[in-house]
């Protein structure tokens, strides 16, 4: 089983569609792995999907190599990119890529995501040059809430869309095997995807980039706390799950589990000595 690597996803623009799914854990990255998606990212909004934050800004780098690390343990054929989180590359040059570093060293990734586009370039740079590849990610990056003022859709009008093109070609010059482009208008994406020669993996952009990436509990239909309208539920699995548990709560209570062949017997000959013994210490 080969394993994808970066220049192998570069390789595909132009041939086909891109898949990419955000996962958090073994299981998640065991199922996805076995649907043999492309890429799946370890995504820093694990903080409000699997750790209940209100926004990624509180996810450490120890959080996401905790995660990045059970990932790999679970897929071993898609190409994982760890996701750098706040302020674990913002602070300097050096912190970057030590952080990216430690994606590769210690967790099986084999690239890293980063937020942003001009003010990063030297550090998108310097981690290429230390080995490591790259994916930008441009448009709505949930680490610039704050200075955005929420979650809101980005280069919607003329000149911030051309400014997220330039950007764009920025990123590529820099070396970045692919760019992610979130919460954009269509044509923004579709004209940034025509003039790069890289990539780009849509979420909420649109269908006519390379790829498209979602999140494992999206797909599924397991997180209800909020719902982007740019997702598509291919499952409906959190109500499932709910029934699931109150069969087995309705089950304990009234004795039918565990049932048969849900539990093991001694061998009679062995429960004859066993009761024997106990007879011994009345």
């Amino acid at each position: 089983m080969k394993k994808v690597t970066a220049p192998d996803i570069t390789a595909l623009k132009g041939q086909r569609k891109i898949s990419m799914v955000t996962a958090y854990d073994y299981p998640s990255g065991q199922i996805v792995d076995a649907a043999e998606v492309d890429m799946i990212l370890v995504g820093d909004s694990l903080g409000m999907v699997v750790l209940g934050y209100e926004d990624t800004l509180s996810v450490t780098m120890d959080d996401m190599l905790h995660h990045a690390a059970a990932v790999s343990r679970g897929a071993k054929r898609a190409l994982i990119v760890g996701d750098l989180p706040f302020m674990a590359y913002q602070p300097s040059v050096q912190m970057a890529v030590e952080n990216a570093g430690k994606f590769l060293s210690r967790t099986g990734a084999r690239a890293v995501k980063l937020e942003g586009g001009f003010p990063f370039l030297e550090h998108v740079r310097a981690i290429i040059d230390s080995g490591i590849p790259v994916q930008g990610h441009i448009g709505l990056t949930p680490q610039h809430v704050a200075r955005f003022g929420g979650f809101k859709a980005q280069g919607k009008n003329a000149r911030s869309a051309a400014a997220l093109v330039d950007e764009a070609l920025a990123l590529e010059a820099a070396g970045c095997f692919s760019i992610v482009l979130e919460a954009v208008p269509h044509e923004v994406a579709q004209e940034i995807t025509a003039r790069l020669s890289i990539p780009t993996i849509g979420i909420g952009a649109g269908p006519d980039t390379d790829g498209q990436v979602l999140v494992y509990h999206d797909i599924l239909g397991l997180f209800d706390r909020f719902v982007p309208m740019f997702v598509k539920k291919f499952a409906q699995l959190r109500g499932e799950s709910i029934d699931a548990v109150k069969r087995y709560i309705a089950e304990v209570s009234d004795g039918s589990f565990p049932a048969e062949g849900n539990f093991s017997r001694m061998d009679p000959e062995e429960l004859k000595r066993f009761k024997s013994l106990l007879q011994d210490k009345v």
